[in-house]
């Protein structure tokens, strides 16, 4: 399962010129490593102007998958999305698995703020990364929250976001806030504080206090 190369990580990253407090960018396993289907998707792609925040969800597909069968779980998602769900893409744009395996969820460049379908209200200006598997009552792996720290790490560090801190966000419309309310989140949240769901589950979301301290050193804050 390939990563990024060299030419690819430097293109992407190129427009954002260079700042502090980037952690180092993990392996990220491709689109074409995981084998989605160019064909499936909408060809345009649309972005958001930067990323403010990334929300944490789980996929509630199940915790008995091997790593090495992620890619046809990450495939089974992405068809659900565009082909049941009518999205234009993969609704998450990124996705680990048990192992810590960090995936290229929506196409449209990993350092880019590309805009997802992941957080009701909440898409423009966040990132979704979505854990393979259900965690309301699993705990998740540590391989899992560290790879959730080194994730954000680099991805919010590409626009000066820290981790610890908290931002504010204008909801697009959802379950939990009306439209037009400007919601004060933590920069690294849980779907939960954006929607009303079980998402990322109960020992997830327990977890990510962890993860903002770990992602936040990994910056070098």
């Amino acid at each position: 399962m390939p990563a990024l190369s060299r030419a690819e990580t430097e293109e992407e990253v190129a427009f954002l010129g260079s700042k502090p407090h980037i952690g180092p960018r993990p392996r990220i396993v491709t689109r074409k490593g995981w084998g989605a289907d160019e064909k499936l998707r909408e060809r345009s792609f649309v972005y958001t102007k930067r990323v403010k925040a990334a929300f944490v969800h789980h996929s509630a597909t199940g915790n008995n998958y091997t790593c090495s069968q992620a890619p046809s779980v990450l495939r089974s998602i992405y068809r659900y999305h565009v082909k049941s769900s009518g999205w234009r893409d993969f609704g998450y744009n990124f996705a680990i698995d048990k192992c810590g395996n960090i995936y290229e969820g929506r196409a449209g460049g990993v350092a880019k703020p590309v805009l997802g379908a992941h957080t009701l209200g909440f898409n423009t200006n966040s990132t979704g990364i979505a854990v393979l598997g259900t965690y309301s009552k699993s705990k998740p792996p540590t391989a899992v929250v560290n790879a959730i720290a080194r994730l954000t790490a680099w991805k919010l560090g590409l626009y000066g976001a820290d981790p610890r801190a908290k931002t504010t966000l204008k909801s697009g419309g959802g379950n939990r806030y009306k439209k037009g309310t400007n919601v004060k989140l933590n920069v690294i949240s849980g779907h939960r504080d954006g929607y009303v769901t079980d998402c990322p589950g109960s020992r997830l979301y327990s977890k990510l206090g962890a993860t903002r301290t770990a992602s936040a050193r990994l910056q070098g804050r």
